[in-house]
């Protein structure tokens, strides 16, 4: 057990299945001699070699094309996107192709691909660089989408990804990356996809959240006066609806927090399975917390466009009123 920050422990999970299973290879821009645009993949090359670590061209269609063609093959490719935002080139890919190959062959070929890709904002990038995406690919049937919080869940969640016989969008809040340390396991272990995380326990409201908007939930919650329960999702498909069920059953009150924009963030599906699900338990409205419906703003507006705690704060206190 050493403290880690969530880059490193992405980077040990890397390194230790590259170890483990000689087909798992990592892919991308600059990810083997610069060691990628935030050091992910850094020393890999070095250990495992131009065939394990491999430099691709400036093409991200080509990326996923080719790591699916790699998964279809037998092969286990970690492909690194430098920024969320830029996945969409090889959005065709993913969609028609990685998500679609185990029914397409009647269970003939798996695709066991994981596409990394920094996302959300808070590094005073530029749109493309700070988008939260999650919920394009949530909506698709056959792709796994993660989100981690915390260097301990980074690491155990991109193991199980990699594990996986079908294709996974790992998205990392880059804000994360070197922000705190955290005590992870010096040894592999994984973290099944699908099951949320109670970060802190309350019986007067239910805050779900995931990655980015986590640790500002988590100060909302502790500000406000009130006892509320933060469940970090931490994967949003499949996402652990049991957890939020019994949860909002406990309580009584909901709110969700995401980064995304709010119009058709994943934070509307979970509204309305627990409008389904548990509409008797409620003891007032469900509420949203997300960002504005318009492209991620320059610099100079990045703290008004991102839910704050504040915003937050304001959503519980209303909750709670009604």
């Amino acid at each position: 057990m050493s403290e880690k920050t969530l880059i490193a422990a992405i980077n040990e999970a890397m390194c230790q299945e590259m170890e483990r299973d000689p087909t798992v290879l990592v892919m991308g821009e600059d990810v083997g001699l610069d060691g990628g645009v935030f050091r992910a993949t850094d020393g890999l090359q070095g250990k495992f070699g131009t065939n394990r670590s491999i430099d691709t061209p400036l093409a991200e269609s080509a990326i996923v094309g080719t790591a699916i063609g790699m998964a279809a093959g037998g092969l286990r490719p970690v492909a690194e996107i430098q920024f969320a935002g830029f996945i969409l080139p090889g959005f065709n890919q993913l969609i028609n192709h990685a998500a679609r190959l185990r029914m397409r062959s009647q269970g003939q070929f798996t695709c066991p691909l994981v596409v990394r890709a920094p996302c959300s904002g808070g590094i005073r990038a530029l749109e493309h660089h700070s988008e939260s995406p999650e919920a394009l690919y949530a909506h698709v049937p056959g792709l796994k989408v993660v989100v981690p919080s915390t260097p301990f869940d980074a690491k155990g969640l991109l193991v199980q990804s990699i594990r996986e016989p079908d294709p996974v969008i790992f998205l990392e809040p880059s804000k994360y990356y070197r922000a705190f340390k955290q005590d992870v396991p010096d040894e592999l272990y994984a973290i099944p996809l699908g099951q949320g995380e109670v970060r802190i326990e309350g019986t007067d409201l239910t805050l779900v959240t995931w990655g980015s908007m986590v640790r500002p939930a988590m100060q909302a919650a502790a500000d406000s006066g009130k006892s509320v329960e933060v469940i970090d999702l931490r994967s949003i498909s499949p996402w652990d609806k049991e957890m939020v069920l019994n949860s909002v059953r406990k309580t009584g009150r909901l709110v969700i927090a995401h980064e995304a924009p709010l119009s058709g963030g994943f934070g509307a599906e979970i509204a309305a399975t627990v409008a389904q699900e548990a509409m008797y338990d409620l003891k007032g409205p469900i509420l949203r917390v997300g960002a504005y419906d318009v492209p991620f703003p320059l610099a100079r507006r990045e703290d008004f466009y991102i839910p704050s705690p504040q915003r937050i704060g304001k959503a519980i206190q209303t909750a709670c009123e009604g």
